[in-house]
């Protein structure tokens, strides 16, 4: 089997943990490297959750620390919907995996460049790392395939009427990822909203009974209790948890579970109501070039029993 070399970018984060379980299943992936940064919760908070919950699953993957701060903003982190430490309530035992002597824009250039073949960016958070990466060394686009993003949204933002956290947590680096030329495959809320699982099939993760399944019923339950109590500007959480990060992975390895439409879209960075924004020309009213795939429609079903089994054998792994 060929496998699909990755580079994993994320803030963990409940559903940045769950987008990293599906993707430590997947004997279809090549994880070569793993950078944090901040957006769910503080870098040295989910740097730590990386190395925690990496290690937790056995795994032997570089972790490298990215940019403490948006290019141009203050952080904004999520601890009132993740939870102090970013992962609710849940307490993974002290990581064994070391941080990385290398930074992650310095781990990103190396992997890059040294890789024989192109390299898909899987990214979960907000843009930071990569958008500096792009501005700093332009040169690296070629080495990579496309980027697999969770973030955005053409109808209707979480953070505003427009914006989507994880671009509105860092806009500038965002409209320099959409602008670079590399395709992006958006999973923006139009179709995180629809790759959710329900309370039964949350009780039937639950009912595995290993150590793993307990503790993403806890992470997730602990999110849709937090999500309810603060009006996440989502609906229906009493029954149903958005497994928005998880989508990002997904596609990269069924990507025939997704419908999207290739669109023109431009990321707004100054707009008094608007900043953070994912334009979405779907219209074509700009005339511009269609630079993302903009993703609209998922197999639920197939989606829900694709992170469950990720689940069994994972758990069934770390208990041997």
């Amino acid at each position: 089997m060929k496998k699909i070399p990755v580079i994993i970018d994320c803030d963990p984060g409940i559903d940045d943990v769950m987008a990293l379980l599906l993707a430590f299943s997947r004997d279809d992936l090549d994880i070569k490297l793993i950078t944090t940064e901040p957006g769910n919760q503080t870098q040295e908070k989910t740097i730590y959750n990386a190395r925690a919950f990496t290690s937790y699953m056995k795994q032997n993957i570089e972790i490298a620390r990215g940019l403490k701060e948006p290019l141009f903003r203050e952080l904004e982190v999520a601890n009132d919907v993740h939870g102090e430490s970013g992962l609710g309530e849940v307490i993974f035992p002290e990581p064994d995996l070391f941080e990385s002597d290398r930074t992650a824009l310095n781990a990103l250039i190396a992997v890059l460049t040294e890789s024989e073949e192109p390299i898909v960016l899987i990214a979960t958070g907000p843009l930071t790392n990569i958008g500096a990466l792009l501005l700093a060394h332009p040169e690296v686009k070629e080495k990579i395939s496309y980027i697999s993003y969770m973030g955005g949204a053409a109808v209707s933002g979480n953070m505003s009427p427009f914006a989507e956290f994880n671009v509105y947590v860092d806009p500038h680096a965002a409209d320099i990822v959409f602008r670079s030329g590399i395709p992006i495959i958006m999973s923006g809320l139009d179709v995180t909203h629809k790759a959710y699982i329900n309370m039964e099939e949350l009780n039937q993760i639950e009912s595995m009974d290993t150590d793993l399944s307990q503790k993403i019923g806890a992470m997730l339950r602990f999110y849709i209790l937090n999500a309810k109590n603060n009006d996440f500007q989502e609906t229906d959480f009493e029954n149903s948890f958005r497994l928005h990060d998880l989508c990002a992975v997904s596609y990269v390895v069924t990507p025939e579970l997704f419908e999207g439409k290739n669109c023109f879209v431009a990321v707004e960075t100054e707009g008094r109501h608007t900043a953070g924004a994912t334009v979405v020309d779907y219209m074509h009213r700009s005339g511009k070039p269609h630079n993302v795939k903009v993703l609209h429609s998922v197999n639920r079903g197939a989606f829900v029993n694709q992170f469950m089994e990720a689940v069994a054998k994972m758990g069934r792994q770390i208990n041997q």
